[in-house]
């Protein structure tokens, strides 16, 4: 039962023709090791005008070409030299008890059922015994050998003969070199005889099976690697899966937190709602009992009146007028304490209500390392072979432009801002020329950028598609130097003079606001947090300054010692809003929490880091530096 379940498996599995479906009938292997029936494969091919005019049999899986020996030859030819594989033909003898190899293969052609006795290993085909006297008596066959399958268990031998696919009576018995493959003498003699290294099949064994030994360590070692891959890939799946219901938990639990403040507030409103309202009630509950004790002595003072009218007594009349009379003037002179009428009111404004609660963040979730990851080069683009010569990259800005990388540095001296991108696999670097010297560049839009121009005093607004063009130009009062994106409406630039050194800008170049950065006057390198407090460089100043739109301060980095700021430059900001600068002289890019408080140093010398000035992220997370008139590309290991 155990035989009969593998041998399916095997049928199933390995000895299948993907074309007809079917169990291999004198199946044939191509050169990408796929393999198919002949006459499948005669079939397919016929249908393949181009693969016939190109001399080739197509692989009908993977659309492969295998080359013909005998390109002249028809294409029946073609597919019947072609032999299976050893695996196939292996796997094939092990499964030869079958009723198809036990029958005479010739008496088979003639619908007839008789039991082979010898199997002929030039022929691949099984004999009866009077078939077998006709196989001996040919000229061509006489010499074959055979073997006698009954004494093999009715199976065929394993041992395949190593015959020629041009000269099929012809045995393999040497192997060319120079065109690595197998060849009889035939084959030497006639097509092999310009070719300098052939040798016997005896003398390659022992290479051919090192060779092929080797061979398999190999694939054990990529089969082992590509099974560590795809294990610690399956971990980093299950890592990924486990932490992001970690940080679904905790964005519920922050909405959670969040709900609860609202839902006190509600219990806030809802109390005072009742605590009002029963004060109210209370005032007119009693208010309401002191009138209904007013209406029983009304009403009693009502029936003794009417008596005294209806007795037409005079002296009743009179007492009762007289007391009347006196009850009269107390009432009117009496003050009448009722509860004033005002309502209880909820006041509420619901615009205002949703534009705080689109305001409410629950908290952000981004792609990026922490603060141990190793940065590692990737990449060093070349934009001048001067490292510190004339040109010097100050500034560097990096965005995308239908999925392609746009890196754009800023040169003072040529006036221009130079561009490299990879377009259909080509490397290409443009330039734009502008007006005058270019010193900040910020981007305003996906695909757009501000650059100023303080020599001319003005903003430049540039359009990357991918090549950058220079879309207008906007004068400017004052001239400016760093610059930064603050929202879609404003800008923030930097003076060169002035007891204020940052200006609020429109898109106009119109002044808005102006903020004082305390020491630094004439800041170079500006940018803006996800907080939108403004951070600011010059390299006078050996601080880094950060203060709010509103001009309060934030903090002030003035390191000692070691750590002492000696050229400060570049400032961008992380996805996790931690600060990185640029110190040019110390060649270093320093990391600072969002406070200012340090973290590390990200790069030092040891990255050939050669006066590094400017510098930003990508939304990858790939870390670009200026250094001279390089951009060395950093990721983060």
């Amino acid at each position: 039962m155990h035989e009969m379940a593998t041998a399916k498996k095997l049928t199933d599995n390995h000895l299948t023709c993907a074309i007809c479906t079917e169990v291999f009938t004198d199946p044939a292997t191509l050169q990408c090791n796929h393999t198919f029936c002949k006459s499948c494969l005669l079939k397919y091919t016929k249908t393949q005008t181009e693969a016939i005019q190109a001399k080739s049999i197509p692989c009908p899986s993977c659309r492969q070409q295998t080359n013909v020996t005998s390109p002249d030859s028809p294409v029946e030819e073609w597919v019947s030299h072609l032999k299976p594989s050893h695996v196939i033909q292996s796997l094939m003898d092990d499964l030869g008890g079958s009723s198809d190899v036990d029958a005479c293969s010739v008496c088979k052609e003639d619908g007839k059922t008789t039991p082979g006795t010898m199997w002929c290993t030039i022929c691949e085909a099984v004999f009866c015994d009077g078939c077998l006297k006709l196989h001996k008596k040919m000229p061509l066959s006489r010499h074959h050998e055979v073997f006698d399958v009954r004494i093999r268990g009715n199976r065929k031998p394993k041992v395949r003969s190593f015959m020629c696919r041009i000269h099929k009576d012809e045995k393999i018995k040497l192997f060319c070199k120079d065109c690595r493959m197998t060849i009889c003498t035939v084959c030497c003699s006639i097509k092999h005889r310009k070719c300098d290294d052939v040798e016997t099949i005896d003398v390659m064994m022992t290479l051919v099976k090192e060779t092929l030994v080797n061979e398999t360590r190999n694939q054990e070692k990529k089969i082992q690697t590509y099974i560590d891959n795809i294990s610690l890939t399956n971990s980093n799946i299950e890592k990924l899966t486990t932490s992001a219901q970690e940080m679904k938990d905790e964005v519920r639990k922050v909405r959670i937190a969040a709900t609860d403040v609202l839902v006190r507030k509600e219990k806030e409103l809802l109390d005072r709602i009742d605590e009002l309202t029963e004060s109210r009630v209370q005032e007119l509950k009693a208010y309401r009992k002191s009138k209904d004790i007013d209406l029983q002595v009304e009403q009693q003072c009502y029936e003794f009146t009417d008596k005294a009218v209806t007795s037409d007594c005079v002296a009743d009349m009179f007492d009762m007028y007289e007391s009347m009379d006196g009850a009269s003037r107390d009432e009117d002179g009496r003050e009448d304490k009722r509860p004033q009428t005002s309502s209880i009111i909820f006041l509420h404004d619901i615009d205002m209500l949703m534009r705080s609660v689109d305001d409410v963040m629950l908290g952000e979730v981004i792609v990026g390392s922490d603060r141990t990851s190793t940065p590692v080069l990737l990449e060093t683009i070349v934009f001048s072979r001067d490292r510190i010569g004339l040109i010097d990259l100050s500034d560097v800005l990096v965005c995308a432009v239908d999925g392609i990388r746009v890196i754009t540095v800023v040169d003072y001296l040529n006036c221009r801002l130079s561009t490299q991108y990879v377009q259909n696999k080509t490397s290409l670097k443009k330039h734009l020329q502008l007006p005058s010297g270019p010193e900040g560049i910020a981007k305003v839009g996906g695909t757009k950028a501000a650059v100023t121009l303080p020599d001319t005093q003005e903003i430049a607004f540039i359009e990357f598609d991918p090549e950058p063009t220079l879309q207008s130009n906007v004068k400017t009062k004052r001239k400016y130097r760093g610059l930064a994106f603050l929202n879609p409406a404003q800008l923030v630039a930097g003076r060169f003079d002035g007891p204020t050194s940052v200006d609020l800008l429109d898109m106009g170049g119109n002044v808005l606001k102006s903020i004082s950065t305390g020491v630094i006057g004439n800041p170079r390198y500006i940018h803006v947090t996800r907080k939108n407090n403004v951070v600011v460089s010059e390299a006078s100043v050996t601080s880094l300054i950060s203060v709010t739109i509103d001009g309060q301060a934030v903090f002030t980095f003035t390191p000692r010692g070691d750590r002492a700021l000696e050229y400060p430059c570049g400032i961008t900001t992380t996805s996790t809003g931690d600060i990185l600068l640029v110190d040019r002289h110390s060649l270093k890019v320093i990391q600072l929490t969002e406070s200012g408080q340090f973290v590390r140093d990200v790069l030092t010398p040891c990255d050939d880091l050669w006066y590094p000035t400017g510098i930003c992220l990508d939304d990858d997370g790939l870390l670009y530096v200026t250094s001279g008139g390089y951009v060395k590309v950093f990721g983060c290991e």
